[in-house]
C-alpha cells in the first residue's frame, strides 16, 4: 500500500475517534520512511492546549495499538493548527472568509500556482482570493493542493 493510500486509511480510522473526543482532525500526515511518522493536527472551538494534544495522543495510540494498521515503528505527534493553520476542508474556507491566505494550486491559475491574498468568497466549489494588487482570483476547490492562513507580523509602528 502506498503512502497516500495508507494516509487515507489512517484518516478514515482516526477521524471518528478524534471527533468522538470533541475535536476536529484538521490534517493527518503520514510518512513511512525508516522511522515512520504519523502527525495529527487537531482543533477545538476553544483552542488547543498541550493537555488536549496529550489526550488525543493517548486515545489514538491506544486505538492504533489495538488495530495495528502500521506494520513498522513510527512516532505519533499531535499538535494544534498554529498561526498559519492549514485549510484542508471546504468549511475551513467558509470559516476563515476575510482572512489572509496562501494557496498552492495543482495547476497554474492566471499564470501561477501560488496565490496569496484575502479570502473573499466561497461559491459552490470556487474559492475567490483578492490578491494584494486588488485582482480577484477564482480557484476551483479540487485544484487546491495546499492552503494555509497567512500570518503577517504586525508593523511595530502601527500597534
Amino acid at each position: 500500500m502506498g503512502r497516500e493510500e495508507m494516509a487515507q486509511k489512517l484518516l478514515e480510522m482516526i477521524e471518528p475517534l478524534v471527533e468522538s473526543n470533541g475535536y476536529e482532525l484538521v490534517k493527518l500526515d503520514y510518512a513511512a520512511r525508516r522511522y515512520g511518522l504519523l502527525h495529527l493536527v487537531i482543533d477545538h472551538e476553544n483552542g488547543v492546549t498541550i493537555d488536549d494534544c496529550e489526550l488525543i495522543s493517548r486515545a489514538v495510540s491506544e486505538f492504533l495499538d489495538k488495530k495495528d494498521p502500521i506494520s513498522h515503528a513510527y512516532s505519533l505527534e499531535v499538535s494544534s493548527p498554529g498561526l498559519e493553520r492549514p485549510l484542508t476542508k471546504m468549511n475551513h474556507f467558509e470559516r476563515f472568509r476575510g482572512e489572509k491566505v496562501k494557496i498552492i494550486s495543482r495547476e497554474e491559475i492566471e499564470g501561477s500556482k501560488k496565490i496569496a491574498g484575502t479570502l473573499r468568497e466561497i461559491s459552490g466549489e470556487i474559492v475567490s482570493v483578492e490578491k494584494e494588487d486588488g485582482k480577484m482570483v477564482k480557484i476551483p476547490y479540487p485544484a487546491i493542493k495546499k492552503a494555509n492562513l497567512w500570518y503577517i507580523k504586525p508593523d511595530k509602528g502601527k500597534m
